[in-house]
């Protein structure tokens, strides 16, 4: 079954890359799109790991692969290389050149360091 959470093959070329590195010269019992859509599908539909379709591979495949990619820093990578090639399709620089912070945060964080969390504590 294909749900609407799975890669495309466009959307996976531009990724598989990443995830194929650092095997640790393990062959894989599953394929890297086949966990990604099921990375995918729990993160879009916020269901239980112990609730994954069964089209997926199981559930403990998926977990180690997640946490595993996670360690690594491959979901950070993958993060930024579709945030500069989203910016490059834009006619934007790879790199943003400045950045704004939100002013309502910035008087926030400047009066909790002047009072304190609770001043009246001894």
């Amino acid at each position: 079954m294909i749900y609407p959470t799975d890669l495309t093959d466009k959307q996976y070329n531009l990724i598989a890359g990443l995830f194929n590195v650092g095997n640790y010269g393990q062959a894989r019992k599953h394929l890297v799109r086949d966990l990604l859509n099921a990375v995918f599908y729990l993160t879009k539909t916020g269901c239980q790991w112990a609730i994954l379709p069964k089209t997926y591979p199981p559930r403990k495949a998926v977990e180690s692969f997640f946490y595993r990619a996670k360690k690594r820093t491959t979901w950070d990578a993958m993060l930024e290389r579709l945030v500069v090639l989203d910016r490059e399709a834009s006619g934007k620089k790879a790199e943003p050149t400045y950045a704004l912070i939100d002013s309502q945060s910035v008087k926030t964080t400047l009066n909790s360091e002047e009072r304190g969390i609770d001043g009246k504590k001894r």
